[in-house]
């Protein structure tokens, strides 16, 4: 069951039945809400900003789904957005299939589809460019600021500030892993959108990070990690000519069973590798390689990504476009 088939059909719509109605589809999954998830998810349907500093892993995803359900029901617009084109994709897809490809849009500098859907996935660049042009007209209702942090990336955080600042009719849910004291925000988001703010804040991580160095030579590592299960492996490279040779280079190396390198083939049987680049794109991918970077088509990064969803790529090169 989707949170789309879980949407009130009538009028009477409160944020205690919606809020019974997303607890059903949580029970559904068979998932538990750990302690923060269920503080922000309360919040939002008190109708608050909610600033979600919590670490990765941790199920942020799921609490910005929240809004979106709530917002849906009530009929207001909300938009998701992040910095990274490839989470704005995969984010679009995940919403699809929770509310209905009519229900979603996407707007990033490579696509644009169903733009003015009721749900939007975008960059922050386009949501700050809607901003600007409309500010307190915008039909923005909702808005889910994921990687928040880049508020104070010198280049880019401006995308992330002007909404703030021209968007006072919105409510805002703010996501990061590594945000600092959010009291500031806490006290300039209730000032411009006149609604309270609760921060929520944890510091336990369900997903343990671990860290390790290697001495042995990339390859070998690269091996290894696929024989002990711990793929896919990103290799993240400073530009996209090193990140193509490092797929090539790559391709000697035996990550993928023979069983593994014809499901890839059966996946990728029906594309159209049609551009000059594409028949290498190819070639790599039925040795259980991809490769990620700006200078890709779009189709092509989009592949990569669901491939590697799937579980059937061992190894990824590319630039920081996957890996931020």
């Amino acid at each position: 069951m989707t949170l789309y088939d879980l949407l009130p059909r009538d009028d009477r719509i409160t944020s205690d039945l919606l809020l019974g109605r997303f607890l059903d589809y949580v029970a559904g999954r068979h998932l538990t809400l750990y302690p923060a998830q269920e503080e922000a998810v309360l919040e939002l349907f008190e109708n608050k900003n909610v600033i979600l500093n919590t670490p990765t892993g941790s199920g942020k995803s799921l609490v910005a789904m929240a809004l979106h359900f709530a917002a849906l029901a009530r009929g207001r617009r909300s938009v998701y957005t992040c910095p990274i084109k490839a989470l704005v994709n995969e984010k679009w897809r995940d919403l699809c299939r929770e509310f209905g490809p009519d229900n979603v849009g996407l707007s990033t500098g490579d696509a644009s589809v169903n733009r003015d859907a009721p749900i939007l996935c975008c960059t922050a660049e386009i949501l700050a460019n809607i901003a600007l042009r409309d500010g307190a007209d915008a039909e923005v209702d909702d808005v889910v600021m994921d990687e928040f942090h880049w508020y104070a990336d010198r280049e880019r955080g401006v995308a992330w500030q002007v909404p703030l600042l021209t968007l006072p009719q919105a409510r805002f849910l703010l996501m990061s892993a590594t945000l600092g004291e959010t009291e500031f925000f806490e006290q300039e988001l209730t000032r411009l959108t006149g609604r309270a703010t609760a921060a929520v804040k944890s510091t336990d991580r369900p997903v343990p990070l671990e860290f390790a160095y290697s001495e042995i030579p990339l390859a070998q590592t690269l091996e290894k990690l696929a024989a002990e299960g711990k793929a896919p492996v990103y290799v993240v490279h400073f530009t996209q000519a090193d990140a193509a040779q490092s797929a090539q280079d790559f391709t000697s190396l035996n990550v993928c069973t023979r069983e593994e390198k014809n499901q890839i083939a059966n996946e990728i049987a029906g594309f159209k590798f049609t551009s000059p680049y594409g028949p290498e794109i190819r070639k790599w991918l039925k040795h259980g390689i991809g490769i990620h970077h700006a200078g890709l088509l779009p189709k092509y990064r989009v592949l990569i990504e669901q491939l590697a969803q799937k579980g059937l790529l061992k190894i990824i090169c590319g630039t920081d476009t996957l890996g931020v």
